[in-house]
């Protein structure tokens, strides 16, 4: 039998399981895990390469940077005998022209590791630990900042104290550990910076980077400026929709009548930071005069004029000018400033923005000579602790010394600034819950403050929560604060707009599920006058071809000491036996042989596991742990 060229062709193709399973497979082969999403697609994308789609169809050029760097970060650790690391240095491409052009060697060695910072204690012990969190400053240097613990998050212990060669042992995950925190600290300061790729080489790893495609100098662009005012999100998007064609359109059509309702979330916080003093920014002698000394534990003394002895020589009667500029920062921490003590040899005056404040050794008030003969013989001294705080306000306050001399004299003038050096805290209430509330169509529907419920379904619970009292800074520099609440979650139902549509007509498909059979396919349908045509005929599945039960996996664990790190210590030191176990889960592939990695033993062979009563043991506890932790007026 010959047959033609459409049969063959039938024959020959591949069937639609057989190319779903084959499209499955490739798109699998390129995005199955984060490995093949970076190399496939971030990678490539960011570093200005081509991409290719999933069926090796097409190929194209993405353009999704402004500037590109091989070298945007490397960071290098030594580990020491004590299991510290000696040294992390960190070397940065700030401008991103190929070359380091920012090194920094961190100050402190590392005895722990976190998610947000590291952790500095005594070499091979803890104890005497400090914790410190990266940061990034304006000129996008890298540093450290001084915390407390429980502002960091997923630390571990590194030194000998948890274990010995933990830092070799582990060298790749501790990089990355690393690595990331500080990433993370770069692209929270710079939101335009992109990571392509990381590669660790022995105890280094190097980051590819580039510049986003918002192409600014300003790292403030507008895809980021609504972290910084959250509530400006609504009013903006309000704003847009009243000036869009296309809105208004929608809004007047027919499916703009109706109402429904629409559950909206928000938060009320109580944004709180610690502001540690630093006396430059208080006051600070920026121009003239000769010294500025510390004259007690909050006081600082500023030194004008000429003292050593006959310093100035005046010939018969000679003027002599001496002017200090002084710059007032935070005027409020101002105790007061005084003009504390003067001399002069002969004739003095102490003006202060063009004011005279003092002079001697009798009255001299006018801009020319002074009033008797000039020259005194013998230097002339006052201590009148004169307060001049009045005129100290915020900005730059010239003290001018005029001083005349007969023959040889000198003169000084000491003002004296006490400084309120205590710590405070600075708050503003960030209240995302602004704009919903201001509409009119929504209502509260349910609140919590601070693990409070106050309000539930629409109606008050009649709970309120005690005011707290928190201890927030660093151990150098600690506020508490008193606050009726600090948090506040709200949710909201808002009535929309939707579309008044008449239910569908349901009858026909009714009548296609009663009379239908799995061969015979039965259905109405109405005509456009109205009428009903009743047709059947034969109908059949497609054949779903043979579907696996599962897809296999397998089990394995490897051993791990605990070196988790909490303000309270080490975790492990406080369990009886700190070895415990990291479970993985892995795809079999067609030979069913499971991949376990290095270290890893078999616990389950591939096949179709049920580890959900485990799953959920593990959440109950977790659950259970935390209700442990909320403080109830009820017996539990």
């Amino acid at each position: 039998m010959l047959l033609g060229p459409c049969a063959l062709a039938q024959v020959g193709a591949p069937s639609p399981q057989d190319r779903a399973r084959a499209a499955a497979a490739a798109s699998r082969a390129r995005s199955s895990d984060s490995d093949a999403l970076q190399s496939n697609y971030v990678t490539p994308g960011l570093a200005g390469q081509s991409i290719t789609t999933v069926d090796n169809k097409t190929r194209f050029t993405p353009s999704l940077n402004c500037q590109k760097t091989a070298t945007l970060l490397e960071l290098m650790v030594q580990p020491g005998s004590s299991g510290d690391l000696t040294q992390v240095r960190i070397s940065h491409d700030r401008d991103f022209d190929g070359a380091f052009d920012s090194h920094t060697v961190l100050p402190v060695p590392v005895s722990g590791v976190c998610a947000n910072g590291v952790i500095a204690c005594m070499p091979g012990r803890w104890e005497g630990c400090r914790s410190y969190s990266w940061s990034v400053d304006a000129s996008r240097t890298i540093g450290l900042t001084q915390t407390d613990m429980t502002q960091l998050s997923g630390c571990y212990c590194l030194n000998n104290s948890c274990g010995t060669n933990l830092a070799w042992g582990n060298m790749a995950g501790l990089l990355k550990d690393l690595g990331g925190g500080v990433i993370g600290a770069l692209t929270s300061a710079d939101p335009r910076i992109g990571v392509a790729q990381a590669q660790v080489e022995g105890p280094v790893i190097r980051y590819t980077g580039a510049q986003t495609t918002a192409c600014s100098a300003n790292p403030t662009i507008d895809q980021t400026r609504y972290r910084a005012s959250p509530t400006a999100l609504a009013s903006d998007a309000q704003s847009v929709a009243a000036s869009s064609s296309i809105f208004q359109a929608v809004k007047a059509s027919p499916a703009g009548t109706g109402k429904a309702e629409q559950i909206s979330a928000c938060t009320v916080m109580r944004d709180i930071s610690i502001n540690q003093p630093d006396t430059d920014a208080i006051i600070k002698r920026s121009t003239g005069g000769y010294a500025t000394a510390q004259s007690g534990p909050a006081q600082l003394a500023f030194l004008i004029g000429s003292p050593t002895d006959d310093s100035l020589k005046g010939g018969a009667c000679s003027i002599f000018d001496f002017r200090m500029t002084l710059d007032v920062g935070e005027a409020d921490r101002l105790r007061a400033v005084r003009l504390a003590s003067y001399f002069a040899d002969d004739w003095v005056q102490i003006r202060v923005d063009g004011t005279l404040v003092a002079s001697g050794p009798t009255a001299w008030t006018g801009m020319g000579p002074p009033p008797g003969k000039c020259e005194k013989r013998r230097s002339f001294h006052a201590a009148p602790e004169l307060d001049i705080s009045a005129a100290m306000t915020t900005g730059p306050h010239e003290i001018w010394m005029r001083v005349a001399v007969g023959n040889e004299g000198e003169a000084q003038a000491r003002i004296v600034a006490d400084l309120d050096l205590g710590c405070r805290a600075s708050e503003r209430i960030v209240d995302l819950c602004a704009g919903i509330a201001g509409q009119q169509q929504c209502r509260l529907r349910d609140e919590t403050v601070d693990d409070v419920v106050t309000f539930r379904n629409g109606a008050g619970t009649g709970l309120a929560p005690l005011p707290q009292t928190r201890t927030l800074g660093t151990p150098a520099c600690q506020v508490q604060i008193t606050r009726d609440f600090f948090r506040r979650d709200r949710r909201y139902a808002c009535a929309i707009d939707t579309a008044d549509m008449s239910p569908p007509d349901l009858t026909r498909g009714a009548y296609i599920i009663d009379r239908s059979t799995e061969t015979l396919l039965a259905d109405r349908a109405r005509s456009a006058e109205g009428s009903y045509q009743e047709s059947s005929r034969p109908f059949a599945m497609p054949d779903r071809g043979a579907v696996a039960a599962c897809e296999p996996i397998c089990k394995t664990r490897k051993p791990r000491v605990n070196s988790d790190a909490a303000p309270q210590g080490v975790v492990g030191s406080l369990q009886t036996d700190p070895q415990g176990w990291d479970v993985f889960y892995h795809s079999c592939a067609a030979d069913s042989l499971c991949p376990a990695g290095d270290g890893e033993e078999l616990v389950s062979a591939c096949g179709c596991l049920d580890d959900f009563p485990e799953a959920v043991a593990m959440m109950q506890t977790v659950r259970l742990a935390g209700a442990d932790l909320v403080c109830t007026a009820s017996r539990r």
